[in-house]
């Protein structure tokens, strides 16, 4: 437009732009309400402290990985969270809610539209000397008048929110959001726990292999010193026998070290299937298992395990539903909406530039419903159902955390219990492994002892390892179930109660027979 052609625009007209913008954006600026915590609703009572423990009341920290004091652990865990695909996957469903929630805000929101139609129409007028027809009567000669109309339309429609029933659904799809959020933070803990328990895995791994080849080697050295005894002529009664003994214990050793290293390359794929690897097998462990960290200190609070993705999940879809029975509650007031249009209208182009030529709208829309077949009544009863069914959900996650907190907390000490008794063990077995040795060398003992004490010290060398990442294991379950470390830093914060119901439904309620 030249300055000129702008400056015919009507004034009127042009405020309607600003103002239409202006409620869009004041609209879009207003942030959603979450519906408040309803936990308090749950009926399963928790004790005040745990039956393991004795009562407290402090506060949580998350960064349970750092108690393990494994640096290349922490490491792995934060590549399988940049690069794990099924992580990625619950993180495109997470994207997925976001936008089903923003969806849910649309129908608060105007919609402004900006539409033209030009449009040019030919008309025959036949036997009218006043249009310009002309001919015979026989073979008359039509008239013929060609229009052109323009049309430019600036269009604005809104729903008037009058008793929040459209608010009641953005806050239901804003719980459901938070409660996919919860998920997928759920998914990122669970990721990090099962690449702790398969480094640990493949930890143990490797030095099972390594004790195995150390048994291998000492079982060989045994059979050669009874080889060089029966060569020898000494000890000719049995000789035979204990030689072939010493050498099928060496057989097995190897059959044992090959299984060993079955796997050690089976656990290295199965870490590298998390990471995001290519499985080929070749990530290398750690030397050694980390230690045990210290046992969980005394007091740990039911509280703790409100900070738990599955359970504040749980709440949160609870609380989504609530909205959704406001929603379908308020479905039975009118609804109220405002139309209205501004633009120009002319049958030349350039006219619709000229002031005269513009044309408006607003009107008012009222609707209630009155008879609708039962529908909005029996959508009311199937959202109460789906009520009671997410809130005994959510009694049923938090009796499950509270079962999964007692068994990481007994089986922490049974396995302290069972692991002090085979370090007990293993101790035992290495004196008399030492003494079998020395008599046999001494000529006053057998080799069938010295094989027994070998076989023996071995095997309770190899459940010190396993009992070792059992502790490990238990302590991540543990961690898990609280959903996060135990270090004191603070008391932790008490939920808000629920919100009380509204006294405005009491005739609808008695009307379906619904829960107060």
């Amino acid at each position: 437009l030249t300055p000129a052609e702008f400056q015919t625009i009507p004034s009127t007209a042009m405020r309607y732009i600003p103002l239409a913008a202006g409620a869009v954006l004041c609209l879009a600026s207003c942030s959603t309400v979450s519906p408040r915590s309803r936990m308090a609703e749950a009926k399963v009572s928790p004790p005040h402290s745990w039956a393991s423990s004795p009562e407290a009341t402090a506060g949580v920290d998350d960064e349970w990985l750092k108690r393990f004091s494994d640096p290349r652990l922490e490491s792995l865990v934060a590549e399988a969270l940049e690069k794990n695909l099924d992580l990625k996957l619950a993180a495109t469903r997470l994207e997925k809610a976001r936008g089903q929630a923003e969806l849910a805000g649309v129908p608060a929101m105007p919609t402004l539209d900006l539409s033209g139609s030009p449009t040019r129409t030919k008309r025959n007028f036949i036997g009218f000397p006043m249009f310009g027809s002309s001919g015979t009567s026989s073979s008359p000669q039509p008239a013929t008048i060609t229009n052109n109309q323009f049309n430019l339309s600036l269009n604005l429609n809104w729903e008037l929110d009058v008793w929040g029933r459209i608010a009641a659904g953005r806050s239901a799809a804003k719980a459901s959001y938070e409660a996919a959020q919860q998920d997928y933070r759920a998914a990122r803990t669970s990721l990090a726990a099962q690449v702790a328990r398969s480094w640990f895995q493949l930890t143990e791994a490797k030095a099972q292999l390594t004790l195995a080849q150390e048994a291998q080697q000492t079982y060989q050295q045994t059979a050669d010193a009874v080889r060089d005894r029966f060569q020898a002529g000494a000890d000719q009664a049995g000789a035979a026998a204990q030689l072939r003994l010493s050498e099928a214990d060496v057989a097995s050793a190897k059959a044992t070290v090959t299984e060993r290293q079955q796997t050690l390359h089976s656990a290295a794929r199965q870490l590298e299937l998390l990471l995001g690897r290519y499985p080929e097998g070749s990530l290398s462990p750690a030397t050694h298992l980390p230690t045990v960290p210290r046992s969980a200190p005394p007091g740990l609070p039911s509280q703790l395990l409100q900070r738990r993705p599955d359970i504040i999940a749980a709440e949160r879809r609870h609380a989504a539903q609530g909205a959704k029975i406001t929603e379908a509650w308020k479905a039975l007031y009118p609804r109220i909406a405002l139309t209205s249009s501004a633009g120009q209208n002319s049958q030349e182009l350039s006219d619709l530039l000229k002031s005269e030529f513009g044309i408006w709208q607003l009107a008012g829309n009222l609707v209630t419903p009155i008879f609708a077949g039962g529908r909005i009544v029996g959508e009311i009863k199937v959202y109460y159902s789906d009520e009671k069914e997410t809130l005994t959900q959510l009694e049923n996650t938090l009796l499950k955390a509270f079962g999964e907190v007692e068994t990481a907390l007994s089986t922490q000490r049974d396995l302290t219990a069972r692991q002090a008794a085979i370090q007990q063990a293993v101790a035992l077995a290495t004196d008399a492994d030492k003494a079998a040795q020395a008599d046999y060398r001494q000529g006053i003992g057998d080799i069938l002892t010295v094989l027994a004490a070998q076989s023996r010290l071995v095997n309770w060398r190899s459940q010190a390892l396993t009992i070792h990442r059992a502790q490990l294991e238990n302590r991540i379950q543990l961690h898990l179930a609280l959903g996060g470390d135990f270090k004191v830093k603070g008391k932790h914060p008490e939920l808000p109660t629920p919100a009380p119901r509204s006294a405005v439904k009491t005739w609808w309620q008695r009307q379906i027979k619904a829960p107060q």
